[in-house]
């Protein structure tokens, strides 16, 4: 791997040293990807099909330890971020050009208490996932009715990211 030249939070680029990507990688559980990467583009991508920003590097977390670690990088470092959830805004604020993307989309359980009638969700659950887990014990979330939105934007902004 080279040194990575990525986009920072003042719209500058700074310098990342190989080593302390590779560093930062292997202490995840998830993993890090590079443009140079198969899944690079298939990752990157959101529903809104006009968007194609290129991010420098993608995190691909698994657990919250990941994403701590992604937002301490990225802190260290001064990157520009976007956060990927499901990856349906509209807008496609959840990639960005040269900086890092950190993807949640393999955190995607679903965990019902029946007796609270409450559900824990994590980020990259889509409304789909949701429905299936809830519909599972009779219950229903008040929601969307576009099953590939992810459940964070809609919890958080009405779909809106």
């Amino acid at each position: 791997m080279n040194d990575l030249s990525l986009s920072t939070l003042d719209g500058g680029q700074t310098k990342v040293a190989a080593p302390a990507v590779e560093a930062f990688a292997a202490q995840l559980r998830g993993t890090v990807l590079l443009p140079t990467d198969p899944s690079y583009d298939a990752t990157r991508a959101v529903w809104n099909g006009m968007i194609d920003r290129r991010p420098g590097l993608i995190v691909c977390c698994r657990g919250a330890a990941d994403v701590v670690g992604a937002v301490r990088f990225a802190r260290d470092h001064g990157l520009l971020v976007a956060v990927r959830g499901g990856g349906h805004h509209i807008a496609g604020n959840s990639v960005c050009d040269g900086g890092m993307m950190i993807d949640l989309s393999l955190m995607k359980s679903v965990r019902i208490d029946t007796s609270a009638k409450r559900a824990w969700v994590e980020p990259g659950a889509l409304l789909a996932d949701v429905d299936q887990e809830t519909q599972a014990f009779g219950l229903v979330v008040p929601s969307g009715i576009n099953s590939t939105t992810g459940i964070a934007g809609l919890t958080l902004g009405g779909g809106f990211g």
